[in-house]
Order: structure tokens, then sequence, then C-alpha cells
């Protein structure tokens, strides 16, 4: 599942990096790296880490039924660490799109991608700083990504260009326009005294903006903003009369002027600069590819539609430095309610208790593990490799459903829903023959350690009446009637709901064309989005009764006389999701 905030703005690097919460968190990783071992505490308050199965798994032959050793062997090689965290755009996604090809041609998947074969290709390029870029002060070259970050414009060649003192970011005093016309405006990080007001910063008709705000940002994500970078290949959008901006050093900033920074009033005027700046656009060196596979329908009226079953087959890829995987895992577990989406991230004293004494629980275990693969054990590798065992399940069955079964695996949707966009603007069999898309990711947790009210029984359902009432009616009856007897949770459906779930996963490409939608998952946990969410930590028989539920609801789709109806108002498929 993408996190919510895929796409920040270039200029919003630094507020969205360095707020203390962040900083404050990263500070507590890095001392639960360094946690050593002592005297156990006298007490936990919490409950102990829920256990793991063995870090290996020897892969058996899968069989035709749906069942929690087929997945746990299909999830031990997917999300492996040989996949290297599977982001779109790397080598790790290519061996991963490459695994459920083979499985999917060992099912006997009819292809369903481009120019027959079970791949459906992203466009992607790669965009990065170009080699040409310098930035001098009196003849003194800065150095990229350690004194200075140019961000967001395409190119800037700025030569004995004028630098003025714009004060301290929400400061109440402000340059005007006239006095920063087509000059470079320098703003200083808030002061404690005005970090509160909300005063816009003034650089229209500016020739560029310096923010001295480097110092704040950490090094992973400034090493982020100055590699390469793999994206859809899109026509450029229009960049308006936006001046061209760089983040710099406090360092770096004081050499702009000939006197301390702090010393400096709104207005001060500095030394001349140049700078040029480039970005370089090429064919990204691997592709982002969707999979696709079809079993055909029995009716030869309704063959030509389409139930529709997905996952997304990435995930975020590896960390630029290690950290110790047990302490992440035991700082996760009792300060992180929900992985990368938690609010909470300064541990009480009775939390470090517990982190220390499962941290010791571990190392009794096993030694230190360095550790810098996300492996995306249950996001998305629990849907990905049930979508697998239901289609090897229908494809073995003797009396095929009535309608076929389209099997998408979607790439990119770590990035913001690319492949299923992609898809779903660009199908590969009729849009309009798409009755319904069911749609899985993370569906390996749920129990009461990984979410509140979670249990064996547990699953979130997500947007399962938001087009058609007959297709969440349809759902529950099955759950009652196929004695699946899952406890289904709407509560993160609900209109508003802060977690924006309906927005952040791939069903919604569908159901911005108005194709009935369900989304199935078991929630977040602490693991989301974490270094610690790995195939050991999986609870193998709760994701194999959802994958046989949710294949179950395919065969009763695919059997109904009629599509399901739509029954409410269709969203504007170019326009903003709205849960």
């Amino acid at each position: 599942m993408q996190h919510p905030d895929v796409h920040p703005k270039p200029d919003a690097l630094v507020n969205r990096f360095t707020p203390l919460t962040l900083l404050n968190v990263l500070t507590a990783l890095a001392t639960t790296t360094q946690l050593a071992l002592g005297q156990a505490p006298a007490q936990t308050t919490l409950a102990p880490l829920p256990p793991a199965l063995p870090r290996t798994h020897t892969p058996q032959p899968t069989k035709p039924a749906i069942s929690a050793e087929d997945l746990k062997t299909r999830l031990y090689i997917f999300a492996d660490d040989s996949m290297q965290g599977r982001e779109v755009g790397t080598i790790g996604n290519v061996k991963g799109t490459d695994y459920i090809a083979a499985e999917a041609r060992k099912i006997g998947l009819q292809p369903a991608g481009d120019s027959g074969t079970y791949f459906q290709t992203i466009p992607l390029v790669e965009k990065g700083i170009g080699s040409n870029t310098v930035l001098y002060i009196d003849s003194q070259p800065l150095g990229l990504g350690t004194d200075y970050i140019p961000i967001g414009a395409e190119s800037m060649d700025l030569k004995n260009v004028q630098v003025i003192y714009a004060g301290h970011l929400g400061d109440a005093e402000q340059v005007t326009p006239s006095q920063i016309a087509g000059k470079i405006v320098v703003y200083a990080p808030p002061s404690e005294a005005v970090s509160r007001r909300e005063t816009r910063p003034v650089f229209d008709g500016a020739a560029a903006v310096f923010f001295l705000a480097l110092d704040q940002t950490p090094p992973a994500i400034r090493a982020s903003a100055i590699k390469p970078r793999v994206m859809r290949d899109e026509p450029e959008q229009p960049q308006g009369q936006q001046p061209a901006i760089v983040y710099m050093t406090m360092a770096a900033g004081a050499k702009l002027f000939t006197a301390p920074l702090d010393s400096l009033k709104v207005g001060t005027p500095g030394k001349a600069i140049t700078l040029s700046y480039s970005q370089y656009k090429q064919p990204a060196r691997y592709p982002g590819r969707n999979v696709v596979g079809i079993i055909s329908g029995s009716d030869p009226k309704l063959r030509g539609e389409y139930v529709a079953i997905g996952a997304h087959n990435d995930h975020i890829g590896m960390r630029a430095t290690p950290l110790d995987h047990d302490s992440v895992r035991a700082y996760n577990h009792y300060a992180l309610t929900s992985g990368a989406d938690s609010r909470r991230l300064d541990p009480s004293p009775a939390q470090w208790t517990d982190i220390k004494a499962a941290l010791l629980q571990l190392r009794q275990q096993e030694p230190a593990r360095p550790d810098s693969i996300f492996n995306g054990a249950d996001d998305d590798g629990s849907g990905t490799v049930s979508v697998l065992e239901i289609a090897q399940y229908i494809a073995a069955l003797k009396n095929k459903p009535k309608r076929s079964i389209l099997f998408v695996w979607h790439t990119g949707e770590e990035k913001g829903l690319w492949g299923s966009e992609y898809f779903t603007d660009h199908p590969t069999v009729p849009r309009d023959s798409i009755v319904a898309q069911l749609n899985i990711d993370m569906i390996g947790r749920g129990d009461a350690a990984d979410i509140v009210g979670g249990n064996p029984n547990y699953l979130q359902l997500i947007g399962s009446r938001r087009l058609s009432t007959e297709l969440g009616t349809l759902i529950e009856s099955v759950n009652k009637g196929g004695k699946h007897n899952l406890q289904l949770d709407y509560s993160y459906d609900a209109n508003g709901h802060p977690a924006q779930i309906y927005c952040r996963s791939d069903h919604y490409s569908y159901a911005r064309y108005g194709i009935p939608i369900t989304f199935f998952t078991t929630g977040l946990h602490p693991d989301y989005h974490q270094l610690t969410d790995e195939p050991q930590y999986i609870d193998y028989d709760h994701m194999a009764r959802v994958a046989w539920f949710v294949g179950d609801i395919a065969l009763h789709v695919a059997d109904l006389s009629h599509r399901p109806v739509v029954d409410k108002p269709k969203p504007d498929p170019h326009g903003q999701c709205i849960q």
C-alpha cells in the first residue's frame, strides 16, 4: 500500500523531512540500534513480541488447493532479500515480475500483456542532475549535495547575480517585490519566535530562492535528493513563473555575505554568484512491468466479460545505510501502531523499558543482523502470492466460471498507483468488459498484536458499496453462505476517514472509471513500510482464509447472470480521489 504522501512537491522538501517528530524517531532508531545487552528490566508493561517463524523456508511444490503452505513457499521466494525490495525501475522489481510471469505460465494463464507476453511495460525514464552543475561564490566552487542541492527547475543559468537577505522564514518583516526583482533571495530557517506564523515568503520575480535549511535535512534525504530518480515518462508540466529553488547549508549561506548572518537585516545585499544547473532525462535502465494473465470463462456469451483480481508487485527498495533489524523490530512493536503511518513517535519511559527487554530477548535467540532491505512481505507480497494461489486454484477447476478471470499484478503502486493507472488508461482488454475488480493488498497480518481489535478472523473491506450496493451485499452473502465467517471491518471505509485507504491502492484506478471494486486488507501494522516486513512474521493460516474468501467471491461474481449493478455516482476518472 502506498504511503499517503508519495508525491511531495520539490519546494516542500525541507518542510516534509525536517519536523522534530521525524528527527526524534531517527534518533530513537539510532539509539535502539546501539542498545547494549545488560540485565533484563524487572518487568514490562506490554505484551511480548509475537513469535516468529524461521528466517528460511525450503520451497515445496504448490498444489491447486489454496493453502498456508503454498503461500509460505511462494512468499519466502517473492519477499527474499535477493529481490532487493522490488522497487519499480530496479533489477529487484524485474526479478519479482519475472517470478510472477514464470508462475503464471506454469499455472496455465493466457498471456494478456504486450505482444503476446505476460508483461505490460510502463514507460519509465531516469531523471537526474546534470554533470555540468556548478555553483561559484567569488570563483570558489561549492559542493553539490554537501553545500547545496538544486530542486525543481529543469535548468538555470545565473551569471553574476546578486543575492539579497530576506530574513527568517515567517518573519513579519518582508522584502518587497522591487527589492528582489532579478535577484537571488536568501531565507534562513524559521526562528523560535516566528516558527508558528503563517507568513507567506515573498519571492515572485526573483531569479532564484536559496533556503538555508540543508543542515536540518537528514543525510539519507540529501542523498536521495541528488541521486537519479526513476519516473513515469509523462509530458512535462509547465513550470509557470516560479523561480528556481536551492537548499543550502548555513555555512555555505554565510559565504554569500560579507557580514555574519545573525547580524544581517532584511534587505541586505550580498555577493554575486554564478549557478549553472540542468537535469538530464533518459530511458530507465530497468522496465516497470504489470504482469497480466487470463483464465477464459466457460460461457460463450459471457467469457468476453472479466472479473479482475489484482495486487501490486512492487515495494520501496532499500536503505542507503543498514539498521539493526531486531532493534527496529522491538522499537516498532512497542512505539509504532501503524509503521510509517504512525503519528506517535516519542516512546514513553515504559515503552523504552519494553523495547530494551524485547531486544534482549531477541539477542538471546540470534546475533545482531544489519538490514537495509525493505522486503515487503505483507506489502504487497501477501497480495501478490495470494493472487497466484487463487489463479492456480481456478485454473485447476474442471468447471470454469462463466466469465473470464483477469489477473493483474500492478507495478509502481508505491510511487502513486503507476501501474494500475496505466493499465486502466491502456487496458489490454476492453475497459467496459471488466465487471468488477477485487484488490488484495496486505492480508498477511491482522492479529491483536498488529491492529486494535485484530483476531484470526479479522478483515477490512474498503469500497465494496461505493459504486455497487449489489457487490457489497454479494460479498457478505459469500462470507456467510460460504462459511468463511470472517469479521468484516468497514470502519476504514468511512467517508473522510483520515487514513484515506480508499485512495491509496490500485482498486481506485478501476473505481475512477466506474468499475465496482472491493479492497481486501488485514490492515496497517507496526511493520508497515519498515525493514521488518519479512516473511517470518506473516500469519499464513489467516492469509489463506482471506485468499480463499476473495477467490470464492470472484467465482460468484463471474457466475452472475448479469453484471454487478452500478447504482452509485461514478467519479471523474481524471479528478482527485475523495474518500
